[in-house]
């Protein structure tokens, strides 16, 4: 069986839990700001509970979250410690534990909002992200993505750097789109287009992330399916968020959501057991889901887990 890596969960309610402030519309931003050795503390714990890549919390530090102004005059300071203390965070662990550092490349414009993507002036802000990330980073995460123009951007502005490329899409997850057939991105467009494209654009993995766990295993299948037809020699990962069914049709931004109760560590374990079955090698958790939530699926996929240190 093809071994499994392991990514970390959700940076924010994480920060919320050990006391970081968070709140809209500076979100996971706000701890940089006001409690940067939290940020760090969750990536230890991260790490220590197994994950094997864990990302920067760089996902809120765009003109959406802290003000045009703010990006332009205090973004390049915050994105460089967000990757400074995922760095830290990571050579701190032991030799065995040292994870891989994914520089997050959000949405620029938005989470959930494919309709304002903005092709010309993305790369402006995407560069500000990449300059100051690629010092302290393994590979690229590029993620929560609507829609393929977003993936392209995010592939351009990274080109120059010569280090790994992930691309990871978000999933139409309404109710409606939990049986239907084809399984879509928020975009509308289909996940077979979309792993067409991964496929041809040199990055090395698509993964699926915040959206419900339930409507996973049919993109992964999907785009399994699409790699075998193109010869494409990708990984794909999973990290699902948490989020209540009945907020779905919210944007990711309007406020703070309530997370499932019954979205346990062993339930989610459930999921990615499914997932690692019809083809996905990295899994992980988005919103809502905790480093308790690594522990237990570090436990359930073992011992098809592996520990990675450096490479990918």
């Amino acid at each position: 069986m093809t071994a499994i890596r392991i990514l970390d969960g959700g940076m924010s309610r994480e920060l919320a839990r050990l006391g970081a402030p968070l709140r809209q519309p500076e979100w996971s931003a706000l701890a940089l700001i006001e409690t940067p050795e939290i940020v760090r503390q969750v990536h230890a714990e991260f790490i220590a509970a197994g994950a094997r890549v864990i990302s920067t919390n760089s996902y809120a530090l765009v003109p959406f979250h802290i003000g045009e102004e703010r990006f332009w005059q205090d973004g390049p300071a915050l994105i460089a410690l967000a990757g400074r203390l995922a760095r830290e965070a990571a050579d701190a662990a032991r030799p065995d534990r040292s994870p891989l550092v994914a520089g997050s490349l959000p949405p620029i414009f938005g989470s959930y909002e494919p309709q304002n993507f903005d092709p010309n002036r993305a790369p402006a802000y995407l560069k500000v992200l990449v300059d100051n990330l690629e010092p302290h980073i393994d590979v690229w995460l590029a993620e929560t993505l609507s829609l393929i123009a977003e993936a392209e951007a995010a592939r351009a502005s990274v080109a120059h750097t010569g280090k790994p490329l992930w691309i990871s899409f978000t999933l139409d997850d309404s109710a409606a789109a939990e049986h239907a057939q084809p399984p879509r991105l928020r975009s509308g467009e289909t996940v077979a287009e979309a792993a067409s494209w991964v496929a041809g654009s040199g990055a090395q993995a698509l993964l699926f992330n915040c959206s419900r766990p339930e409507v996973m295993a049919a993109a992964v299948e999907t785009a399994a399916r699409v790699f075998r037809e193109l010869g494409a020699d990708l990984e794909i990962g999973v990290y699902a968020n948490a989020f209540e069914a009945s907020q779905e049709e919210g944007g990711a931004n309007e406020t703070l959501h309530a997370v499932r109760t019954d979205l346990t560590g062993d339930a989610y374990s459930v999921f990615a057991r499914r997932w690692t079955e019809v083809g996905a090698t990295l899994i992980g958790g988005c919103c809502g889901v905790g480093a308790a939530h690594i522990g237990r699926l570090c436990g359930a996929l073992a011992p098809t887990a592996r520990e990675v240190s450096g490479t990918t």
